[in-house]
């Protein structure tokens, strides 16, 4: 399947175009992966091969998809510029994201209500889009109907099934959160973005 079809199943229509320039600009490896606990998407540079990889979750609704594989480029263009010298999230990512996105901040892209949550993360961007809890409940709404919720929408106390099994949710601590396992009263930490069902008990 050639680019421009892939992304006309996973961005928005007028997007289309400006997401395949980035492909074709930085030639980078690009695959489209099963959901992923902890992560939306990601960036590897190899060493060995020299090439530059983007993962991107297949679940994400087109808005959602479209914001990830905007941070993930603005990665790969802060290494290009940088190399290791830069932090992963840190100034130099911020002002690459916030130009890598520019193009398609537009209400022919976006529904207004991500427009202007966007207008108001690129402020500041956050590492992830769900670190920002504003907008990452407003891409959410766009998503297919689903028992499951982040663990970001469960509140200190609640309980929830994680894969087959119940926590009891403690504190957060940055993108994850510390959560006891109800039978076995062992603590683990998990990441902010999981996909839970919440428990009414």
């Amino acid at each position: 399947m050639n680019p421009e079809d892939i992304f006309k199943r996973f961005v928005p229509e007028l997007a289309v175009a400006y997401c395949v320039r980035l492909y074709t600009y930085f030639g980078f490896e690009f695959k489209i992966k099963k959901s992923r606990q902890t992560k939306l998407g990601d960036y590897r540079y190899s060493p060995q091969t020299k090439k530059h990889t983007i993962t991107i979750n297949n679940d994400l609704n087109r808005y959602a998809f479209l914001v990830t594989y905007l941070h993930e480029v603005a990665h790969l263009v802060t290494f290009d510029d940088h190399g290791r010298r830069a932090a992963p999230h840190g100034h130099e990512w911020k002002q690459n994201f916030k130009k890598v996105a520019q193009p398609v901040l537009t209400n022919e892209v976006f529904p207004e209500s991500v427009l202007i949550a966007l207008m108001n993360y690129f402020k500041n961007p956050k590492a992830a889009s769900c670190s920002d809890p504003v907008l990452y409940n407003i891409l959410r709404q766009f998503d297919r109907p689903s028992e499951l919720i982040a663990l970001s929408q469960i509140r200190n106390g609640e309980v929830f099934d994680f894969q087959g099994k119940h926590y009891l949710k403690l504190e957060k601590k940055r993108t994850r959160s510390v959560c006891q396992e109800v039978s076995s009263k062992r603590k683990f930490l998990i990441s902010e973005i999981a996909r839970v069902k919440k428990l009414n008990v």
